[in-house]
């Protein structure tokens, strides 16, 4: 007489299924699509509503603390532990030279200006901003593709880092677009094409970097790490302090604290 079973089978309800990872390419193209859209949302907001600039300019002191976290403590550190010190040194320094050489190349011939007079709107073109953004934006997303080859996995608080950080870029710049007569077709397509440049830039950080040795990308993630400590102390942190003077170390520090505990939670 056969023995009959003890247990049933679990409601439908309780079945697994199996979970839909994204591939990493798929992963590098959103994350680095999210970080260029945070371009744009700022653009919105500051095409549709007035904010004042000290807000903008806590906002970016904001992102300064954030992107110096990250860079830290997910980049530097990520590119010493994995392809060694001299590699990595040698891309932070090359990252900061070739950063501050393109930036100067931009604005001495006349395509971005950073430095307005105290109370005057940017003079900056809109082909100036939109290089000026490729010239921070670049870096920041293809090491979001760097970071997911080899079986590795995407940096929270980078992202984070340069989604807070592109918010009040975009806000800014789009403020002296507007006041220049910009139509809103035009601020809208520049900066939808450079989102999508930056989804590109992650997605070539992964396919290109995918193969290079240890050391190789411990160069580029640290090289993204120099030019981005350099683009904060040349850009974000002057421009912040011209608003919200002493207020700009505490803020800074505030960001730097809340992506600390993001590189900790995650």
């Amino acid at each position: 007489m056969p023995v009959p079973e003890t247990g049933t089978a679990p409601p439908a309800w309780r079945r697994t299924r199996p979970v839909l990872v994204p591939s990493p390419l798929l992963l590098a193209a959103l994350a680095g699509l999210l970080s260029g859209l945070s371009l744009v949302v700022g653009a919105a907001v500051s095409w549709f509503v007035r904010v004042p600039r000290e807000a903008v300019a806590l906002v970016m002191a904001f992102g300064a603390g954030v992107l110096i976290s990250a860079l830290s403590f997910d980049l530097v550190d990520e590119a010493t532990s994995s392809g060694g010190l001299l590699p990595t040194l040698g891309g932070f320094l090359a990252g900061a030279v070739v950063y501050v050489a393109l930036d100067q190349l931009l604005e001495h011939g006349g395509f971005r200006r950073k430095h307005h007079r105290r109370g005057s709107a940017g003079s900056g073109t809109g082909l100036g901003i939109a290089l000026g953004a490729l010239l921070d934006g670049v870096p920041e997303t293809a090491v979001q593709g760097v970071s997911l080859t080899g079986g590795g996995s995407l940096s929270i608080a980078v992202l984070v880092a340069v989604v807070i950080s592109n918010f009040p870029e975009g806000m800014s710049s789009t403020a002296d677009l507007k006041s220049s007569g910009r139509s809103a077709r035009y601020v809208f397509g520049l900066w939808s094409g450079i989102a999508v440049v930056c989804a590109l830039s992650a997605l070539g950080g992964y396919a290109l970097l995918g193969g290079v040795p240890e050391g190789g990308q411990s160069f580029v993630m640290a090289f993204a790490a120099g030019a981005i400590l350099a683009m904060i102390c040349d850009t974000m942190i002057p421009e912040a302090f011209r608003k919200t003077q002493t207020l700009t170390g505490l803020v800074t520090v505030l960001g730097f604290v809340a992506s600390y505990v993001v590189h900790q939670v995650a």
